[in-house]
């Protein structure tokens, strides 16, 4: 493959590092979807920063000049709402935002206090030291922990920012207790199910993003196209270190370069 994109007609696109780095678009974020939507292709959102809801997301992106709906957006929060539901958890304790919380409650789950049957961990940024302690006390007592996915930063201008990977170091070093289950990317159900419900076959999707062990681990794993763009966490000096079979199927500096 290259930056032509020839023969793709879905493509799911990271966003922080990938589109965007804090409040400001990559330069030629906007020709790149502009390209896409001139040549038909279908382009979806994939996001692991579960710090906010699928509406802060839309109204995100729209502010930035982004055309996008709701159903364009696919977040980690949407694969852990599907894993609890798939295991039969209801109530729950949340280090999470007001964004995740409205999402989880939307989705018909209980938000508790005392005596949860798991703890949720998602990219906090509104965690106060009395929540983390209050987490800490659950784990201690026995309680499973379920993570929203595994990014230990979160691009950002001045430098990564701690997420959910280093949250869980931190719980790991408190605690010694390590999730159950950690969703988001690299699953590949990420976009399996859209994928299933768009009637896609997985050659003809590209999956683009700025971090090998998630975006590029992820569209291994679900046989779509990979490529990476070195606007945001991973550098050529990291691909050269991975096995073959690791390794992105394209490289570009930013999406601005694609088609």
């Amino acid at each position: 493959m290259d930056a032509s994109l020839d023969g793709v007609l879905t493509v799911f696109c990271d966003l922080d590092g990938t589109l965007y780095i804090g409040d400001r678009l990559i330069p030629g974020a906007l020709e790149f979807l502009e390209r896409c939507e001139a040549r038909g292709i279908r382009r979806f959102f994939l996001s692991n920063n579960s710090s906010r809801s699928v509406d802060q997301y839309v109204e995100r992106l729209q502010g930035l000049g982004v055309v996008v709906t709701a159903d364009d957006i696919l977040l980690s929060t949407h694969d852990l709402i599907a894993y609890l539901r798939e295991a039969g958890h209801d109530r729950m304790f949340l280090l999470g935002t007001a964004g995740m919380r409205s999402m989880l409650l939307s989705a018909g789950f209980t938000l508790v206090e005392d005596e949860p049957e798991v703890l949720v961990l998602g990219y906090d940024t509104e965690m106060t030291y009395q929540r983390l302690a209050a987490a800490t006390t659950h784990l201690h007592a026995g309680v499973p922990l379920i993570a929203s996915h595994p990014d230990i930063v979160c691009p950002a201008p001045g430098g990564g920012l701690p997420d959910v990977g280093a949250f869980l170091a931190l719980i790991e070093a408190t605690t010694g207790v390590r999730p159950v289950h950690v969703c988001g990317k690299p699953s590949p159900s990420m976009i399996l199910h859209r994928m299933s419900s768009l009637r896609v076959a997985p050659d003809s999707c590209a999956m683009i993003g700025d971090r090998l062990y998630t975006d590029v681990a992820m569209a291994k794993a679900a046989g779509v196209r990979s490529v990476l763009v070195l606007t945001g966490e991973s550098t050529v000096l990291d691909v050269e270190v991975l096995p073959a079979e690791e390794r992105p199927d394209l490289i570009v500096e930013s999406v601005a370069d694609l088609m």
